[in-house]
């Protein structure tokens, strides 16, 4: 019996989106085919799938350990995202060659489904960086008796997706820094940076509109400048390795001494670059917007603003104006920007009412109140008493004073003698106070 070939072996995926590149999220079933293609009749023991994830870093140091003894320290780590293997032909184990253990795939075109789910916890973005990666693939192998296994592989992308539509990312971003010049001990004006951006969230494809002012009260010719960075940081072993890669760039014009450039909204747009990766434990990608002043002969004045780059776009208008702090920080004219849709107009009384209902409503009698007139008419009147008169007092601070005195001289060999009239009732007025000083008169008191 001759057997036939294999003539072609190779793994598809069937696409989620409309671009025909296979892109996945957390929680999403991979699905797809293992293509075979034969020329005459073969024998196989066993057709399987293995879907892999995983996250990796490596990078080598170079260290002496003495005057002429080197070495070189490794530094890997891996993080696994997805482990999942399935068979489409065949059984478990390999090693028996029976004819019974043996499927016969004849000369033809031939395809295998197979699905995947995708784990739901949050999965680590597809990246490929300096020292380290993040890689899904799904590898087929094909074994025959006799015979090393053919295996092919094919990646597939993973976004973990990031919503910008969110508070913290609607967030504006600013900041403020200055700086003077110094040379030995002549000392020049200052320079002084202010920037800010509309928010902290971006998607890939957008322009970041930046403001800006800088005075240049220094007595060099200075250059203002925007930049967006990529940081990626790598851990390993408890070391740190960090890359800083440029983006995208823009540039002002020359600032002379004692001048002031203004930056109304200056584009600088985003090319097509990898998400943010903020939940991997041993790669992190991260963006900011740098702006800064060139400065000939001396160290730039920079101001660093963060930003988050991420997967899903921001909405035409509701998530602009949920940020409460962007509209009031940005200098945006919202009343020019035209609605997406026509509000709807309120319904008419007619539709609402009908004709029988108002009719009945004119015809029921008002109730009446039992008040009637204005509303002051029937507030309850309410007045202080007058207070009393200046000699009914003084009369009652005479009296009260006699009684002290006796009270004092009681039980004792003298005679009581009364007191002055008037001092008297003076004390005893000083002491609980002519109410006259305290009455609060009301007005129509005062009128009376």
């Amino acid at each position: 019996m001759v057997l036939g070939k294999v003539k072609s072996f190779t793994v598809s995926y069937d696409c989620l989106n409309d671009s025909n590149v296979p892109v996945f999220s957390s929680g999403d079933s991979v699905s797809g085919r293992v293509v075979l293609e034969v020329t005459g009749d073969i024998r196989v023991k066993s057709l399987k799938i293995h879907a892999k994830g995983l996250a990796k870093v490596r990078w080598t140091e170079s260290r002496n350990a003495g005057s002429n003894t080197a070495y070189t320290q490794n530094y890997t780590e891996e993080v696994e995202y997805l482990n999942r293997r399935d068979i489409l032909i065949g059984h478990e184990r390999d090693e028996d060659n029976s004819e019974e253990c043996l499927t016969t795939i004849h000369s033809g075109h031939h395809e295998y489904a197979f699905s995947i789910e995708l784990p739901q916890t949050p999965l680590a973005t597809s990246f490929e960086g300096k020292h380290g990666s993040v890689r899904y693939w799904v590898k087929a192998e094909l074994h025959r008796p006799w015979l090393l296994p053919m295996k092919v592989k094919k990646e597939f992308t993973v976004f973990e997706h990031i919503d910008i539509n969110t508070p913290m990312l609607l967030s504006p971003q600013a900041g403020t820094k200055d700086k003077t010049l110094c040379c030995w001990f002549c000392t020049s004006g200052p320079i002084s940076l202010s920037a800010k951006i509309e928010r902290k969230g971006y998607t890939p494809g957008e322009s970041i509109h930046i403001f800006a002012e800088i005075e240049n009260c220094s007595s060099r010719v200075v250059m203002p400048k925007a930049a967006i960075y990529q940081t990626q940081t790598f851990f390993a072993k408890g070391k740190i390795k960090e890359v800083k890669q440029l983006v995208a760039n823009l540039r002002g014009e020359s600032l002379s001494s004692g001048k002031t450039e203004t930056w109304n909204g200056k584009m600088l747009k985003i090319p097509p670059v990898s998400p943010s990766i903020l939940d991997c434990s041993i790669i992190r990608v991260e963006y900011s917007l740098t702006v800064y002043v060139d400065i000939p002969g001396a160290v730039n004045l920079s101001l660093n603003l963060p930003l988050v780059i991420g997967t899903i776009p921001l909405h035409p208008f509701g998530s602009r104006t949920s940020s409460v702090s962007s509209q009031c920080s940005m200098a945006m004219n919202w009343l020019g920007m035209t609605l997406l849709e026509r509000p709807e107009a309120p319904p008419n009384y007619a539709e609402v009412i009908t004709e029988q209902q108002r009719q009945n409503n004119l015809e029921q009698p008002m109730a009446r109140n039992e008040f009637e007139g204005p509303l002051f008419a029937y507030i309850p009147e309410f007045r202080f008493q007058p207070p009393p008169l200046y000699s009914e007092w003084f009369h009652l601070c005479c009296r009260r004073a006699t009684y002290k005195q006796k009270e004092m001289t009681k039980g004792k060999n003298c005679k009581t003698v009364p007191p002055r009239r008037c001092r008297g009732a003076s004390r005893e007025m000083a002491h609980i106070g002519w109410p006259l000083l305290k009455w609060h008169r009301p007005v129509s008191w005062l009128v009376h």
